[in-house]
């Protein structure tokens, strides 16, 4: 086919500025950076960065308010609140202890947001892309959302959305503190797995329970380690809980969830907890997967401890 001179430059033109585009989208997504300070050291990230991957659900939870261009997750264990996420769009990562860095490799990433289960590799990924690490909750769920919504207002610095929600959280969050002051009653936290317990109490992965929300404890000087203390099923019966609190770590996992017969035997039986109607399954995947690292899953947790006040 012949084309005219005029033609045949239009084509050409539209050729070259397509060429120009696509090689500048990196020069582009370097351009403007911020310095993110994490429990790892500090890092230059791209602001406002056009490709992410996101290895960690309470990150996620907050990149979904803001909009990003997530590109990869772990898909294992994702959250139903997060089941867009599903789309084959997104690449699938693997697990949130075990992702894929070929695949991570191959995303070309502008922004890596990693997860405290994956610390061990972090190194590796901050060779593929900028990485930042959420803050561990060892200060507060709450102190830890502030400060993870902190660094994503430096990288996504047009939105608002993320301190509205912040302040919606914290007042949510005080409101069930004088609840749970003004009743007196006294609770438990234990992790369900196979038949074995693990309590968990001030300081520990779910410490928002007394910390944030002032739920006085069943009992004092529980062990903090992220596993919690291995209890029996006569620590339950003889602390005797007004509340007791259920997270089913099998089902976060994706495991055959527990019974509520397993959890609630003859000596379960004899707490106030069961008496009274008190003991609460917990939304396995908030408690356990995201841990209230994002907006989305504080909210769920709150809401499920003021239940207990009602």
């Amino acid at each position: 086919m012949k084309y005219t001179l005029p033609i045949a430059l239009s084509i050409l033109l539209i050729t070259i500025t397509a060429c120009s585009s696509d090689g500048n989208k990196d020069q582009e997504n370097t351009g403007e950076t911020v310095t993110i300070t994490d429990e790892i050291g500090s890092v230059e990230v791209p602001v406002n960065p056009e490709r992410v991957v996101v290895l960690d659900y309470g990150a996620l939870e907050n990149l979904d308010l803001v909009g990003a261009n997530v590109v990869g997750i772990p898909k294992t264990g994702l959250p139903d609140y997060l089941s867009k996420y599903e789309d084959d769009s997104i690449e699938d990562l693997g697990n949130l202890v075990e992702v894929s860095m070929e695949k991570i490799n191959n995303l070309q990433p502008d922004l890596i947001i990693s997860g405290g289960r994956l610390e061990d590799s972090y190194e590796e990924m901050s060779k593929i892309a900028p990485t930042i690490m959420p803050s561990p909750i060892v200060d507060g769920q709450i102190n830890a959302l502030e400060e993870n919504i902190a660094n994503l207002d430096k990288i996504f610095p047009d939105q608002t959305v993320l301190d509205s929600a912040l302040t919606e959280v914290k007042k949510k969050a005080e409101n069930v503190r004088q609840e749970a002051e003004s009743s007196g009653k006294e609770a438990l936290v234990v992790l369900y797995n196979r038949g074995r317990f693990s309590a968990y109490g001030r300081g520990s992965r779910f410490g928002i329970v007394h910390e944030a929300l002032g739920v006085d404890e069943a009992k004092e000087g529980i062990e903090s380690d992220i596993h919690g203390s291995r209890v029996s099923n006569e620590f339950i019966q003889q602390t005797n809980p007004d509340i007791l609190f259920v997270v089913d770590r099998s089902a976060a996992i994706g495991d055959q969830p527990l019974r509520r017969e397993e959890v609630e035997n003859e000596l379960i039986q004899q707490t106030k907890a069961y008496k009274n109607d008190q003991i609460i399954y917990l939304d396995p995947a908030a408690w356990y997967l995201s841990g209230g690292g994002g907006v989305k899953s504080i909210n769920i947790m709150i809401n499920e401890i003021a239940q207990a006040f009602e």
